[in-house]
């Protein structure tokens, strides 16, 4: 019997799987893949401009009306909402909404997580690298619940009421090598930008983020029909864009360049110094 071959990501907000690896979402969609999306929050605390907002009770309504559309653009099976409030950047008041991911406790999370997975049924789950990639406190709190959910999920004396014990077989971490980010925060400055205060809001400190790198053993080249799915699925995110990414002169060329990969760290089964794969379901058992 074929084993349908699943693959989830789980993120923190709408807009996390279309700004990061939604290239490698669509490439999976592609090859008839089942590929889902679970995600934490639904990013209530994401600025927007007011037009933006029209039509919409709340922000949290608005994202996830714009992440049920990049849903469908990458070709994902499912979006899945884990139940939990956008808690904001460090130090921000939205931190302490008794709703929020960062309130919630661990167990509690990563018994939501298993839950998912045992319903899934994934091969290979993917997640944000340990500092959740530029140290947001949701992206730290869903990594932290994905890794232990992982090996959770398999044992049937842990979390009984998320239903019967399932073993997904590989977990990776989405990084990205950090040499191209030294030259853009090296050239900021060129062009009138600071890069201790980058984003939308200004609350990304890029210098900080150089200083952390992980170690890249899975290179997902993503092909030209992907590329645009991703393409789309971002535009989606309308309210979070804040003029789009640059689509002419070498700075087009660079976007483009970056976006015909993506890469990954496995964290389990543990890498070997050298391994290098070309396919996150390399050596996944039918």
């Amino acid at each position: 019997m074929t084993i349908q071959k699943t693959l989830i990501f789980v993120g923190a907000h709408p807009d996390d799987e279309s700004f990061g690896p939604g290239g490698t979402l669509a490439h999976y969609a592609l090859q008839g893949y089942q590929v889902y999306y679970a995600c934490a929050t639904r990013g209530e605390v994401g600025s927007a401009d007011p037009e933006h907002l029209q039509g919409y009770a709340s922000p949290g309504d608005m994202r996830w009306a714009e992440l049920v559309n990049a849903g469908k653009e990458l070709g994902l099976k499912e979006v899945i909402h884990l139940g939990y409030r956008d808690s904001g950047m460090v130090g921000s008041p939205d931190n302490q909404n008794p709703e929020c991911l960062v309130m919630a406790p661990l167990e509690e999370v990563t018994s939501r997580v298993v839950k998912v997975i045992r319903q899934v049924k994934p091969q290979v789950i993917f997640t944000f690298d340990p500092i959740g990639g530029y140290r947001h406190p949701d992206h730290i709190a869903i990594h932290n619940a994905t890794v232990k959910a992982f090996h959770a999920a398999a044992d049937a004396r842990q979390y009984p009421e998320a239903g019967p014990a399932y073993a997904p077989q590989k977990l990776y971490y989405s990084v990205f090598s950090k040499w191209w980010l030294k030259m853009f925060v090296s050239l900021l400055p060129l062009f009138g930008r600071d890069p201790r205060k980058f984003g939308r809001n200004g609350d990304i400190d890029l210098t900080d983020l150089v200083a952390v790198e992980f170690p890249i053993h899975a290179t997902i080249k993503i092909a030209p029909e992907a590329q645009q799915m991703k393409e789309r699925a971002s535009a989606c995110h309308k309210s979070q864009l804040q003029g789009g990414p640059p689509s002419s002169g070498w700075m087009g060329w660079v976007t483009r360049w970056l976006s015909s990969t993506e890469t990954f760290m496995r964290a389990y089964p543990e890498a070997s110094a050298g391994v290098k794969e070309k396919d996150l379901f390399e050596g996944v058992e039918k």
